[in-house]
């Protein structure tokens, strides 16, 4: 074979392996650089205000003007992360200082967490004023969980977490639904690693835990 051929040869194969090394591929390997590439994006874009307004979610705690502030303690002082109800920064710890508090933590692909939702919702209306009721998405696709919860029909105030500060915080587990139970000082009376069945499960729950009845 003559030198020019062999060299031409070499360097279609250089080619064709290049091209076989650069070939997109499916699978697993296909969702992790769609992964990657969300990531670098800076994930999921946020809620419109539109979806806000549809899912007509509780406005996020806030401490009373009227009263003297008090003063955020325990694991979620300083954990900040973002209202459902209109996008605004939220201190956690903060806002839930000075009365016990439910943290449930859920996405909008969970089922146990959809079947559990109004359950939350009910137990709220029933502890109105004395326990403070709170959901945390824990994932990057805000626009999902507000159209989820507004399928579900559920208005609880709602906070955005999709990077998971809360469940560092408080040190849970990685699984769905988790419910967190703040003592009104600002610890952590209870991690509950399990779905709630119904309202009476809750308050049974919270008043073991809290010592609040409802």
């Amino acid at each position: 074979m003559p030198v020019a051929w062999r060299w031409t040869l070499a360097a279609l194969i250089v080619v064709v392996a290049l091209a076989v090394a650069l070939w997109p591929r499916g699978g697993e390997q296909d969702g992790a650089r769609r992964y990657t590439a969300t990531a670098v994006a800076g994930g999921p874009a946020a809620a419109s205000d539109g979806q806000r307004a549809a899912a007509a979610l509780a406005e996020c705690p806030a401490q009373s003007p009227q009263q003297p502030p008090v003063r955020a303690t325990g694991p979620l002082a300083g954990v900040t992360v973002g209202c459902l109800a209109d996008a605004r920064p939220l201190d956690l710890g903060q806002a839930l200082a000075g009365r016990p508090a439910l943290v449930n933590l859920w996405a909008y692909w969970c089922e146990p967490c959809a079947r559990e939702l109004p359950a939350l919702q009910q137990y709220a209306t029933r502890a109105a004023g004395a326990v403070t009721v709170l959901t945390a998405h824990s994932d990057p696709d805000e626009s999902k969980a507000l159209a989820r919860l507004r399928d579900l029909e559920v208005r609880l105030p709602g906070v955005q977490d999709g990077d998971g500060r809360v469940r560092t915080a408080v040190g849970a587990p990685a699984a769905l639904p988790v419910s967190v139970l703040v003592r009104a000082d600002g610890s952590i009376a209870k991690v509950v690693v399990r779905p709630f069945d119904s309202a009476d499960d809750i308050a049974a729950t919270v008043a073991a835990e809290l010592g609040v009845a409802a």
